[in-house]
């Protein structure tokens, strides 16, 4: 199968730092020493085998980086230039080496975690405050998203672990369920519903309902069990965020199906649905055969050994 010019010129390249990268350090100390034997006691290698990788390295990159002065060297304008840039790519490695190194660091290493939306009022700050009182210096690269995006980014390694609904069932992810929330019918305060304070999901079969968009947890288990309830729900406006569907029944724009607000919204009124059973079931998810880091492992744990009081506080 031929290649386009840009994947040769990729490839190309490839190769070309492939076998430039491991002799960077090499030219540097000799370049430092101006002194092969030098360098290459400061390396740990055979003085013959720096000369030759040296002079491998000039052929290969077609010009004298060097000036030879009997055993002692002195750079060509040329292996100036060449040196500022391989300082700097060595710098830049060395960067990239402490930053990961910092990251696994068992006290003040980083998680990076996702979590849903309607978990960022109360319960992610208190689990992270409860996790800093045994891990103070633990550090946290926070993402909220709906589930969906969320399990992208745990694939894509943007993310070391997600609290997500509904649970994911996936080949290339583990998962574990934590907990539970019970889901409420919202109804406008003036609504022909609003005086109960209990309802079967079938009741509101003729009810235009305002929900979240597609892809969301929550759009699927409206869709589940409304079908469970025997309809399908006519949908009269789609949003991203719980506590604005809040406003638009409030509005007086349709009913929704919701977890309990974060605090209470004026406005409305939450029906506890008897029939069917309306929950979202809360879970953690994380890569499968992916390694912990030690602060990734110690969250994961703190995070598992909260199942069944994970929004209880």
């Amino acid at each position: 199968m031929s290649r386009s010019g840009n994947e040769e010129d990729i490839l190309v390249t490839s190769s070309w730092a492939a076998s430039l990268a491991p002799r960077l350090a090499q030219f540097t100390a000799v370049a430092r020493y101006e002194h092969v034997t030098r360098a290459a006691h400061e390396l740990g290698v055979p003085q013959s085998t720096l000369s030759r990788a040296m002079t491998r390295l000039e052929s290969d990159l077609g010009v004298a980086l060097f000036a030879r002065h009997g055993r002692t060297l002195s750079l060509t304008p040329a292996g100036r230039t060449f040196l500022a840039s391989a300082e700097r790519a060595l710098a830049s490695v060395e960067q990239a080496a402490e930053s990961v190194r910092s990251d696994a660091d068992p006290a003040t290493g980083k998680v990076a975690f996702g979590f849903l939306h309607t978990l960022g009022w109360e319960t992610v700050p208190g689990l992270l405050r409860t996790f800093r009182a045994e891990h103070p210096r633990v550090r946290f690269a926070l993402v909220q998203n709906y589930g969906e995006a969320m399990l992208d980014r745990l694939r894509a390694g943007e993310l070391d672990l997600c609290l997500t609904s509904p649970v994911p069932e996936a080949p290339d992810l583990v998962a574990r369920r934590l907990d539970e929330q019970r889901l409420s019918l919202v109804v406008p305060d003036d609504h022909r519903l609003a005086s109960r304070k209990r309802i079967r999901l079938a009741e509101a079969a003729d009810e235009s309902f305002v929900t979240l968009e597609r892809g969301y947890g929550m759009r699927r288990i409206l869709d589940a069990l409304c079908a469970q309830a025997g309809f399908t729900p006519r949908i009269a406006f789609e949003g991203e965020e719980a506590e604005t569907i809040r406003g638009l029944v409030a509005a007086g724009l349709g009913v929704a199906l919701l977890p309990p607000p974060a605090l209470p919204r004026p406005g409305v009124r939450e029906l506890t649905v008897t029939a069917p059973r309306a929950v979202r079931e809360i879970g953690l998810a994380w890569q499968a055969g992916h390694p912990d880091t030690p602060p990734v492992a110690a969250f994961k744990q703190f995070l598992l050994s909260r199942r069944g009081q994970l929004l209880s506080g």
